[in-house]
């Protein structure tokens, strides 16, 4: 990885990204047996309730009546959606990038095939999976190699694939979404990179936004910081705005089946405690079966005013696969 060059928007390198990776990697070194580190660290992964055999968390609660009220909130068939462009310059987490390359095989010479001259277009992907909005599957982060319902790395993490909770068990995502405008609560239009949404602003901001989170809905936030992307990449890269591990133990006592944001890793960053690194991950992934949205793209919905919708989702089938770049459509 460390020979792999680090891509960021329009082709630079990302030297918040990198700054952000090498001092996460300072951070472990130096935090390994010391007792705040121990202290603030969840504790082991817990039992599914649903199973020794559960790979899926909370999407058991998507059940046909939770598609039936979900369509219900389909009035006007306006659609979102919720996904970002991706190509060779899109903003990715240390040493991930993703090329794609084109070819018309065998019309090198002009070429053609049959009485009727056919030519075609084929395309080939290079890279890696969690790049743009993404989608985390349980097999993405656990705490120290264990991860979603007691599972160890060294029993389903393999080169070829994982054996387990990989991205092709996931159902198809189709529930209710709700927006929680984060921005708006702090009368912003855009949170600062770093700023800390606590649990209790969390519980605020949906008390007087009027937004009811109900088992196995997808919650969405809205910090306003995807508009970072355009003006300056590279801080919107090596910083967000977010949530902690308290506010990801809020969340996910909702029992929500994912927790989305328009930010690239949900949480704030740089960590208020730099010895405690992606906590909301490991509560949300490891310890609740709540899957993650990254890097979605909220602006139409908050411009347009929209507190709740329907939310379609169907991934990549990637067999072993532990994350998936996805365009998920919210409908309204």
């Amino acid at each position: 990885m460390n020979g792999m060059p680090r891509r960021h928007v329009f082709g630079a390198v990302c030297g918040g990204c990198l700054a952000v990776q090498q001092g996460m990697r300072a951070t472990q070194v130096q935090a390994q047996g010391t007792a705040a580190t121990a202290a603030a660290a969840p504790g082991p992964v817990r039992p599914s309730r649903w199973g020794p055999n559960d790979q899926i968390g909370n999407a058991n609660l998507l059940t046909p009546q939770k598609v039936q009220e979900a369509a219900k909130l389909v009035t006007q068939g306006k659609t979102y959606p919720l996904g970002i462009t991706v190509d060779r310059s899109t903003p990715a987490y240390p040493p991930r990038s993703i090329a794609v390359t084109v070819f018309m095989p065998g019309q090198e010479g002009g070429q053609t095939f049959g009485s009727n001259k056919v030519s075609y277009v084929d395309d080939m992907i290079n890279g890696w999976l969690g790049v743009g909005t993404q989608l985390d599957s349980f097999a993405h982060l656990g705490t120290d190699y264990t991860f979603y319902n007691g599972n160890r790395a060294q029993d389903f993490v393999r080169t070829t694939g994982v054996t387990k909770l990989g991205i092709e068990q996931i159902p198809p995502l189709v529930t209710r979404g709700v927006v929680v405008n984060l921005a708006r609560f702090k009368n912003k239009e855009r949170l600062d990179g770093g700023e800390l949404v606590t649990a209790d602003e969390l519980r605020q901001a949906m008390q007087q936004q009027n937004v009811r989170v109900t088992p196995g809905d997808i919650v969405v936030l809205h910090t306003g910081w995807l508009s970072m992307l355009a003006q300056d990449p590279a801080k919107f890269g090596a910083e967000e705005p977010g949530i902690d591990g308290a506010g990801a133990e809020y969340l996910a006592s909702l029992q929500p089946v994912a927790v989305g944001a328009d930010t690239w890793g949900v949480e704030s960053v740089p960590f208020k405690d730099p010895n405690v690194l992606w906590q909301g991950h490991q509560v949300l992934l490891a310890q609740n079966g709540i899957y993650i949205i990254e890097t979605l793209d909220t602006a139409g919905l908050v411009r347009d005013g929209v507190t709740e919708f329907m939310f379609v989702l169907g991934q990549p089938r990637y067999k072993g696969a532990v994350q998936a770049i996805i365009n998920p459509v919210a409908i309204r």
